[in-house]
């Protein structure tokens, strides 16, 4: 039986990410005709299309989407192994790729990234901020921050630290609309809705003794991202729920109180997801290392 070709498995993990046969070249230093050539030699070997190809630009064949987890871990495992071969654990230098909630990145990550690239300068760090939960393995992070509830999955999961959530809202609000006595009662008011959750137009609510209600709040606002709430709360235009990371100081401060002690949607965790094999290059140790010890 011949043996895999792990070289052209890997060069099509790159032109995949890469979306070119000429940048994957550049970046594994490496001519374009030996790209294209161990593309070809792969797609004869399985029997199979992996991208089409216009005069202007590539995309994944279906067979190409459904391999390439196949060649993204061969890929990865392949540089781990290298590295762990070489006893190179100690050569901390390369670039690492991570992504992270929006707010959250700006607001606490930033400072620890900053703190990160003067502690080993040799690493170099791609930090991509989207509060969409974006597939790792597919678009080749090597680690993500994740805040709320973990689905199952194959994943490795490193938990930081529990998070509260608050039911926030002005005094001014209250003074004007009243203040909600429980949960039921949030259907009469205006609520902000953030909506980058699988049900965003249904609350569900978790109390005192296991108490338990799921309702539909009435709109006043809706957006995919927490922070550009906090000035419309603030204001007295709503009800939100929010992290505290979000809303704590302005908790502190009295701009915003807290409506319904007690209760909370779900458990909000702040987590380190990292891809399922347990071969990783030193750097991405180093910085999700870095992070179990700064990040709060």
């Amino acid at each position: 039986m011949a043996l895999p070709d792990y070289e052209a498995w890997a060069i099509f993990a790159a032109v995949a990410r890469l979306g070119s046969f000429t940048a994957a070249a550049q970046e594994l230093a490496l001519s374009k005709p030996t790209i294209s050539k161990a593309i070809s030699r792969l797609e004869r070997s399985l029997g199979t299309v992996l991208f089409h190809r216009t005069s202007r630009k590539i995309s994944l064949s279906t067979a190409g989407k459904s391999l390439l987890h196949h060649a993204q871990q061969i890929a990865s495992d392949g540089e781990s192994a290298m590295e762990a071969a070489r006893a190179t654990t100690h050569l901390l230098q390369g670039q690492v790729r991570l992504a992270a909630p929006l707010s959250y990145g700006l607001s606490h990550l930033a400072p620890v990234i900053a703190d990160f690239m003067c502690a080993f300068p040799e690493i170099t760090v791609d930090l991509q901020l989207n509060d969409a939960r974006i597939d790792l393995v597919e678009h080749g992070f090597d680690c993500a921050i994740r805040i709320g509830e973990l689905p199952d999955s194959s994943l490795r999961a490193i938990k930081l630290r529990d998070m509260n959530g608050y039911f926030i809202a002005a005094p001014s609000y209250i003074k004007r609309m009243g203040q909600p006595k429980t949960p039921a009662d949030l259907i009469h008011h205006d609520c902000f809705i953030y909506s980058n959750t699988p049900s965003p137009e249904v609350w569900q609510i978790n109390g005192p003794n296991d108490q338990a209600i799921n309702i539909r709040p009435k709109c006043r606002f809706k957006s995919n991202n927490g922070d550009v709430m906090l000035p419309a709360l603030i204001a007295g235009r709503g009800i939100g729920y929010l992290p505290d990371f979000l809303c704590q100081k302005a908790l502190d401060a009295g701009d915003l109180i807290n409506i319904l002690p007690g209760w909370r949607m779900g458990d909000i965790a702040l987590n380190i997801i990292m891809p399922p094999s347990r071969l990783r290059p030193a750097r991405v140790d180093a910085l999700v290392n870095f992070l179990k010890d700064n990040l709060y």
